[in-house]
């Protein structure tokens, strides 16, 4: 059974999660941590709860969600996987982090390419990959069948959808994605989202003035 934990991270609150299962194994997915006691936060869980991160990715990579990868890849040694669309906007990171005053951390380059139809592998676990675009080129989604629960980054939030206005999003693409991709999964699919708290695919496609 997978396990998720969050973190609300760095200047943006932006939502870091961890999953792990009955194994111990772990993947980190957009590590927002910002300063030294934020990586600690993250850092004292996994040992508290004596678990090995074998993954790391990105949902997307601005600059919020991808503060932490530097300390991720080099203190558990793991390469980098995001979808390739999006590595311009990794690699205006540290530019657009300028932009806002902020004094981050470099991160690595992607090792690995991921996309649609992909499976995420962790311990007993597995997570399916659904390319959607929209709020960056890149985005993707990560989702699991069996427990109903889907890792979106800033596509769908409570009540609300991913902005679209920033360099290579598009709101047509986007709500297409929500609709043709995240929808059909089903309204009892639990949503964890980059910011604010989770929702389900049910109440959002009722209640979500962007999806009516």
């Amino acid at each position: 059974m997978i396990n998720i934990k969050s973190f609300v991270f760095g200047p943006f609150q932006e939502n870091t999660y961890l999953l792990f299962d009955e194994t111990n194994e772990c993947i980190i997915i957009d590590p927002g941590c910002y300063d030294r006691p934020e990586q600690l936060l993250l850092e004292n869980f996994i040992k508290e709860k004596q678990l090995k991160p074998v993954k790391l990715i990105n949902t997307h990579c601005h600059l919020d969600h991808v503060f932490g990868n530097g300390f991720v890849a080099d203190t558990y040694k793991l390469k980098l996987e995001i979808n390739k669309l999006d590595l311009p906007v990794l690699d205006a990171y540290l530019t657009s982090a300028n932009l806002y005053g902020l004094n981050a951390s470099p991160s690595p380059q992607p090792s690995v390419y991921i996309d649609e139809g992909d499976i995420i592998k962790f311990g007993n676990s597995m997570l399916e990959i659904l390319f959607t675009p929209g709020h960056s080129p890149g985005s993707i989604t990560l989702y699991n069948r069996e427990q109903k629960i889907m890792i979106v980054g800033d596509v769908l939030f409570y009540g609300s959808i991913g902005r679209s206005d920033l360099p290579g999003g598009n709101s047509e693409i986007l709500i297409h994605s929500i609709k043709n991709k995240l929808l059909p999964l089903g309204d009892n699919y639990t949503v964890y989202n980059g910011h604010g708290p989770s929702t389900n695919i049910g109440f959002e496609r009722i209640n979500n003035p962007f999806l009516i």
